[in-house]
C-alpha cells in the first residue's frame, strides 16, 4: 500500500486535501470517485517525505506535458463514435482502442492511447479524461462522470454530442458572419492605402505645374497621402503595438472584464454578444441538469464556460446565493445581467420541477435571436461597407480630378 496526498473538490464547489492509501495511482483516484469529489490532483508520498505528483492534464507542469490536444470538429465526431460503440454493448476499453486506430490525427490518435492506458491502470473513464485537459473540458469531464454514477453512459454521450453540434454551429455562424465585414473592411483599407501612398502623390507633381488654385478636398487629399508617406513605418508599428496591447489587456482579470462590457453595450453587436452569451448560458446548463450533474458544479461549470466575464460574475454571485439556500431565479434576477424573460422561465422551471426543459426553450429561443440578428447584420453591413468604399474612392479621384477640370474649363474660356 502507498500514501497519496490529493485535492479534489466537492459538489458545492469547496476545495478539500488529504491523504489515502490505495495500491496504486489508478486505485487512488477510483475511491476519490467513490466520494463524488473532481480530482484536482494526486501526489504519491515517497518514504523520504517527498512526493510524486500525477496531477490531472498530465505529469508535471509545461506548455508540452498538458497532454494532447483535440479539435472541436474531432471531439464532436469521437463523442457521436463512443456513444455508438458503448450503446452497442461494446466494452468501453474496447470502444476508444477502436477509435485510436482509425484516428485521422497525432492529437487525437494520443488522447485515445492516454485514455485506454488510464483504464488498464483502473481509473474511470472521467478520471482518464481529466488527464487530458486540452481535449476534454470540465463540462464534458462531469458530464461522463454523470453518466457512468447513472449507468446511463450511452446517452449522456448522445446528449453530450448533441450540446458540442448545437454549440458548434453557433459559433460557425457566428464566424461565417464575421468573415464577410473583416475580409471588406481589409480590402477598403488595402485599397485606401494604394491609392493615398501610390496613386495620388504622382498627381502632386502636376498640380504644382499647373501653379493653379487647388480645391479644398485637394489640399486635404494630398496633406493626408504626405503624411502616410512619411509616417507610414510609424503607424504601422503603433497600429500593430495597439492591437497587441489591447490583446494582452484582454488577458488580465480586469481588463476582460471591461472588455466585456464594452462588448455587451455596443450598439450594434452588443445585443448579438448577450444574445449569444444566454444561448451558451442555458443549453450548458440545461445539458447538465438533465446529465444528472449537481446543482453547485452545474453552476461553477456554467460560469467557467459562459465566455463573457460580465455572466460568469452573475452567475458566481448567484452560486454562493444558491449554496445558502435561496432559489437559483432569485439572485439570477437582482444582477439585473439576464433578462426578465429568462429570470421567469427559470423560476418557473424551479416550481414546477422542469427546468432543464425550459432552459432548453431558452436555447432554442436565443439560438433563432442570433441567426436572425446575424442575418440582419450581413444584409445591413454590405451597403454600409459599399458605401464607405465608394466615398473614400470616389472621394480620391474626385480631389484629382477637380482641379484637372478647372484647368481645362479655364483653358478653353481663355481660347473663347
Amino acid at each position: 500500500m502507498a500514501s497519496f496526498k490529493y485535492s479534489a473538490k466537492k459538489s458545492t464547489g469547496q476545495t478539500v486535501e488529504g491523504t489515502l492509501q490505495a495500491e496504486d495511482k489508478g486505485t487512488a483516484l477510483a475511491e476519490l470517485r467513490k466520494q463524488n469529489l473532481v480530482v484536482l490532483n494526486v501526489e504519491a508520498v515517497s518514504n523520504k517525505g517527498g512526493a510524486k505528483s500525477f496531477k490531472v492534464g498530465g505529469k508535471g507542469g509545461g506548455f508540452f506535458k498538458r497532454g494532447p490536444s483535440v479539435t472541436t470538429t474531432e471531439l464532436v465526431l469521437f463523442t457521436r463514435q463512443l456513444a455508438t460503440m458503448v450503446a452497442s454493448g461494446l466494452a468501453l476499453l474496447e470502444a476508444i482502442d477502436v477509435l485510436g486506430e482509425q484516428a485521422d490525427t497525432k492529437g487525437l490518435r494520443t488522447t485515445c492511447q492516454k485514455l485506454a492506458h488510464e483504464l488498464r491502470a483502473g481509473a474511470d473513464l472521467s478520471s482518464a479524461m481529466e488527464t487530458c485537459p486540452r481535449a476534454f473540458t470540465p463540462l464534458y469531464v462531469s458530464m461522463v462522470r454523470a453518466g457512468e454514477a447513472s449507468g446511463q453512459m450511452d446517452v449522456i454521450l448522445e446528449r453530450l454530442a448533441d450540446y458540442q453540434e448545437a454549440s458548434q454551429a453557433l459559433s460557425r455562424e457566428i464566424k461565417s458572419a464575421m468573415t464577410y465585414p473583416v475580409i471588406s473592411m481589409t480590402l477598403v483599407t488595402g485599397i485606401t492605402a494604394f491609392l493615398m501612398i501610390g496613386v495620388v502623390p504622382t498627381f502632386k507633381q502636376v498640380f504644382e505645374g499647373l501653379g493653379a488654385k487647388l480645391p479644398a478636398i485637394t489640399e486635404f487629399v494630398l496633406a493626408v497621402s504626405d503624411f502616410l508617406r512619411a509616417n507610414w513605418l510609424l503607424i504601422l508599428v503603433a497600429g500593430a503595438g495597439s492591437v497587441f496591447g489591447l490583446m494582452m489587456f484582454k488577458k488580465t482579470k480586469m481588463g476582460a472584464h471591461y472588455w466585456d462590457i464594452i462588448c455587451l453595450r455596443m450598439p450594434v453587436f452588443g445585443p448579438l454578444a448577450r444574445k449569444v452569451a444566454l444561448a451558451r448560458f442555458s443549453r450548458t446548463f440545461a445539458t447538465l441538469i438533465r446529465s444528472g450533474v449537481p446543482i453547485m458544479a452545474t453552476l461553477e461549470i456554467v460560469s467557467e464556460t459562459a465566455g463573457n466575464t460580465v455572466i460568469s460574475e452573475a452567475v458566481d454571485a448567484s452560486r454562493e446565493s444558491v449554496k445558502n439556500g435561496q432559489l437559483l431565479s432569485e439572485p439570477l434576477g437582482k444582477t439585473k445581467v439576464f433578462p426578465s424573460m429568462v429570470v421567469r422561465m427559470i423560476a418557473i422551471g424551479e416550481k414546477t420541477g422542469s427546468l432543464e426543459a425550459l432552459l432548453e426553450k431558452i436555447a432554442e429561443f436565443y439560438d433563432a435571436q442570433v441567426k436572425a440578428a446575424i442575418k440582419a447584420l450581413t444584409s445591413l453591413i454590405e451597403p454600409i461597407l459599399i458605401t464607405f468604399m465608394g466615398v473614400i474612392v470616389g472621394g480620391v479621384v474626385l480631389s484629382v480630378f477637380l482641379p484637372i477640370l478647372d484647368v481645362v474649363g479655364a483653358l478653353g474660356g481663355a481660347q473663347k
